[in-house]
């Protein structure tokens, strides 16, 4: 663990609660095994004993697992808050060489982390495979079955803020242990007899993938080299997602026909089990070391990833290394949206609101009003498939622009895209126009710039933030557009959505408007320190 950087401070109580939850879930296996005879059929079935006893050994597991993780309390206090007993005591901060190649150690962490997100991506994108056994076995109403995606949405929601801060208090690397053992314990869901505990079981699920996402890419943002730092978290989000559908669906083809439904959510136990096994090949972000004053851990894992000569000290022999930041006001919410970052923030904030709209609302939606354009529902979903695989080199162009042209401007110019598109289907509604290729062509383009609106937010907030609030602040960010989603998914039951041009104009109005403020407040990250970033903040105020 050491060699990680961050040795748990009770090592004893993490794995023992490692081992509660693991044996919690398979305390439900009897009760699912039960089931062969009646084709996986469940509902209905009496929850036994060794069930209950199991959720709650899931329960205490979990809370024992997270004291293991918990830093001491000295320790989170300065992290947070800095020394505010010794406003004048700075810590000597030294960082990785952003000069030095990518190594061994940089492409490990990048596979492990894009194995970490492949798998998180695979939690909720499982859930359109699970619906439709779901609601036969327990007889339910499609608006009713539709309750799991919205309880989920809320779910990475509060997730995704609820982790982000505790990377900040925790570490990064806590955060992500935390969000396997959720995994692991939601695989219950597989021997639910009842509707109501999947929509439980749902909810945590979506904590634990909201919660992971930003982690994985503050951890990466903090260890990559500033010459590569933009294009692999780009590349990494892409990556991850792709990896995470495409393991949903195959594991939906291979063993729903044989176990049903069930077994998609069975699959949560090994899949959490591989992100700890990974835990040895994850090490603490050196800058949030630093920052929590452990500077002998942070000096071994810098050298790790940049070389022994690497490894730089404020002191006489090494003038001049760069201070990551004073000592930090407290890390909250109001720190975000005030102060040197709210400007940027809040543009940000706009943007994941109105991606979300835009994804969980007019996309969801968009199948329903083609055919107010003259495509049939099958014909429709075809065509969506088709623009989907034209809208796959998209993101090797979004790489490339955040990498060898701008981080900040190809973030507005994919914000400025996807409004067009909007405004593009609106336009074709109000005139009456009914051309297919036009609406390939406007459907490709709307989700190749939605697509890398989402593949630049999230990295863009990670480099944007000082390492106190870099958790939490892609946590706030990636939560935005969650948010959004809740409100895109409640548009459409409440059929506000059926309007196509009217829909299109509103939900385009908030994604112009967050391109706005970013073009004015947004500053350029590519290739540049994170420290150099913090600095320019400081000044350009």
């Amino acid at each position: 663990m050491k060699s990680n950087g961050l040795s748990f401070h009770h090592p004893v109580a993490f794995w023992c609660g490692c081992t509660a939850v693991v044996a919690g879930v398979l305390a439900h296996a009897p009760m699912f095994w039960m089931g062969r005879t009646t084709h996986w059929q469940m509902v209905g079935m009496p929850m036994d004993g060794m069930m209950l006893g199991g959720m709650a050994l899931i329960a205490f597991g979990a809370l024992l697992a997270a004291y293991g993780l918990m830093p001491r309390l000295s320790q989170m206090r300065q992290t947070l808050h800095g020394d505010a007993g010794q406003p004048h005591a700075f810590h000597r901060y030294f960082h990785i060489a952003d000069g030095v190649p990518l190594n061994r150690a940089h492409w490990k962490l990048v596979v492990v982390l894009a194995v970490a997100l492949a798998i998180d991506v695979m939690k909720p994108a499982t859930l359109g495979f699970v619906v439709p056994g779901m609601s036969v076995e327990y007889a339910i109403t499609k608006p009713t079955a539709s309750l799991i995606a919205l309880v989920a949405l809320v779910g990475t929601t509060v997730g995704s803020v609820v982790w982000g801060w505790m990377a900040d208090a925790f570490g990064r690397r806590a955060g992500i242990l935390l969000s396997a053992l959720l995994f692991i314990g939601t695989a219950i869901c597989g021997a639910m007899p009842v509707f109501g505990w999947n929509l439980a079981m749902c909810f945590l699920m979506g904590a634990s993938a909201g919660g992971l996402l930003p982690i994985a890419f503050t951890l990466m943002a903090e260890t990559v080299p500033a010459a590569h730092r933009g294009w692999l978290l780009v590349a990494l989000g892409g990556v991850g997602t792709s990896a995470g559908y495409l393991a949903a669906a195959g594991a939906a083809s291979v063993l729903e026909p044989m176990f049903s439904w069930r077994a998609l959510w069975l699959l949560n136990l090994p899949t959490g089990i591989v992100i700890l096994f990974l835990n040895r090949f994850i090490p603490e972000s050196p800058r949030f070391l630093s920052n929590a004053g452990l500077e002998t851990q942070a000096r071994a894992v810098l050298r790790k990833f940049a070389g022994r000569d690497a490894v730089e000290t404020d002191d006489a022999r090494h003038p001049g290394a760069p201070v990551l930041d004073a000592p930090p006001p407290p890390a909250t919410l109001r720190a975000l949206l005030r102060g040197r970052h709210a400007r940027i923030t809040w543009g940000l904030l706009v943007c994941g609101l109105a991606w979300g709209l835009v994804n969980f609302g007019f996309v969801l939606w968009l199948p329903v009003n083609l055919a107010q354009l003259g495509v049939d529902a099958h014909a429709a979903s075809a065509l969506l498939a088709r623009s989907a695989v034209y809208a796959l080199p998209g993101i090797g162009v979004v790489v490339w622009l955040y990498h060898r042209w701008s981080s900040v401007r190809s973030l507005v110019l994919f914000i400025a895209l996807t409004t067009l598109a909007l405004l593009a289907f609106a336009a074709m509604d109000l005139a009456g126009l009914r051309s297919q290729p036009l609406t390939i062509a406007c459907t490709a383009a709307l989700l190749v710039s939605v697509s890398g609106v989402v593949a630049m937010l999230i990295p863009y907030a990670a480099e944007i933030y000082p390492v106190h609030l870099r958790g939490t602040g892609s946590g706030v960010i990636a939560a935005s557009s969650k948010f959004g989603g809740i409100l895109g998914a409640g548009f459409g039951v409440l059929g506000l959505l059926g309007h196509f041009a009217w829909s299109a104009l509103v939900i385009a109005v908030p994604m112009a408007l967050s391109g706005v403020m970013l073009w004015r407040s947004g500053i350029e990250t590519r290739g540049r320190r994170l420290e150099d970033i913090q600095e320019h903040l400081a000044t350009a105020r």
